[in-house]
């Protein structure tokens, strides 16, 4: 059985927060990327979390439930990490800006009276998406700062906006935040957005260790949820890993979300390999209505595959779910890994082509854009 845990409605601290910095930005122009904030403390912590022993967390490190066959070392991984070319997409960056922004696009409305059967996604990018379900708006592992590490200036750059600014944004009313890697849990966004809306972050275990003390923070181990509204959000496992440091390697939890309704499943993968945990989720919460799934950061593949899904992977587990629709996420925005920057859209495009023609759609949509589902 799933546990259920009530949360309380935050609706009256989010209208006080609002009114408090409804000018965040006046007078500073539109927000489509931000300073990266230092976090430098992050990369020597070493938290210790007194949880119950799972068959996912052995008392002081949590794990994946399928082994990893090929046991590479940290030290392959460093070694890989010190010797490879980081920036070989060479993307003209001011030339993407400046396309992007000449671009004419629709913007998400509030939606108080919307129908609970009125869904929205508009990818933002990398793995950040804006779930609208009825008058309900959700992000997920939202990054909209220029570098994806503990400052500003080293670490990924972005090299495309993100595809709606912080200031076009309707009312949040929770994050989804799959885990503490800087290209998903970035500080100086999850700060704007807190400020903004007061919103509840939803995430794993342990993961409220490196956020700011006062913010709203839900904690789940994998298959728990939360009640918001008439809104089950279950934390689903995932084949990954955690870290933002030497020290903290797997110290707090990782997953995806799931979130339940009368009117369909939404399921978002956040970051992760492959493995059987997207039939059990089929088989548990039912198939989902749209599902987000990550398709790049995948090569060199021996070192990436227990972690992330390629293309090929990403297609399968869109079978195993049995997805009406998928959305592909976490490619385009930084570069993480080895492949090229279009490389992941070509080989899922590859392999659908290989699939029967009765196989439901897997989206790749630019950032900016939306999936009316």
């Amino acid at each position: 059985m799933v546990k259920l845990t009530q949360v309380e409605d935050h609706d009256n601290l989010q209208e006080e927060h609002a009114k408090k910095t409804s000018a965040v930005t006046k007078d500073s122009g539109l927000h489509f990327q931000l300073v990266t904030e230092n976090c430098i403390s992050h990369t020597w912590t070493n938290p210790r979390f007194n949880y119950i022993s799972t068959d996912h967390f052995d008392g002081e490190k949590f794990y994946n439930l399928l082994p990893n066959p090929d046991k590479r070392s940290r030290w392959s991984l460093l070694k890989w990490i010190l010797s490879r070319k980081s920036s070989t997409w060479d993307v003209d960056s001011a030339q993407e800006y400046k396309d992007f922004l000449a671009t004419k696009r629709a913007l998400p409305e509030e939606r108080p009276n919307a129908d609970l059967n009125d869904w929205q996604v508009w990818f933002v990018g990398h793995a950040t998406v804006l779930l609208q379900i009825g008058p309900y708006n959700f992000l997920t592992d939202p990054v909209w700062s220029e570098h994806v590490s503990p400052k500003q200036g080293s670490g990924p750059k972005r090299v495309i906006p993100a595809g709606i600014a912080l200031e076009q944004l309707p009312r949040i009313h929770g994050v989804l935040l799959s885990h503490n890697h800087y290209d998903h849990m970035d500080i100086a966004t999850l700060r704007w957005l807190y400020h903004k809306f007061a919103m509840p972050i939803y995430t794993g275990l342990g993961n409220a260790h490196y956020l700011p003390q006062e913010f709203n923070v839900v904690e789940m181990d994998w298959w728990q949820s939360a009640l918001m509204h008439n809104l089950k959000i279950v934390y689903t496992p995932a084949q990954h890993g955690s870290g933002r440091g030497l020290r903290d390697q797997n110290a707090a939890l990782w997953g995806g979300f799931s979130i339940v309704s009368d009117h369909g499943h939404f399921f978002f993968a956040g970051d992760t390999g492959y493995s059987p945990h997207f039939k059990e989720i089929q088989k548990r919460l039912g198939t989902p209505r749209i599902a987000l799934l990550p398709i790049g950061a995948y090569e060199p593949r021996a070192l990436m595959k227990h972690m992330h899904m390629n293309p090929q992977d990403a297609f399968q587990a869109h079978v195993d779910l049995q997805a009406r629709r998928s959305l592909a996420i976490h490619y385009r925005t930084f570069q993480l890994t080895d492949e090229m920057r279009d490389q992941p859209e070509y080989d899922l495009n590859r392999a659908m082509n290989k699939s029967s023609k009765l196989m439901k759609p897997f989206y790749c949509i630019r950032e900016g854009r939306r999936l009316i589902v």
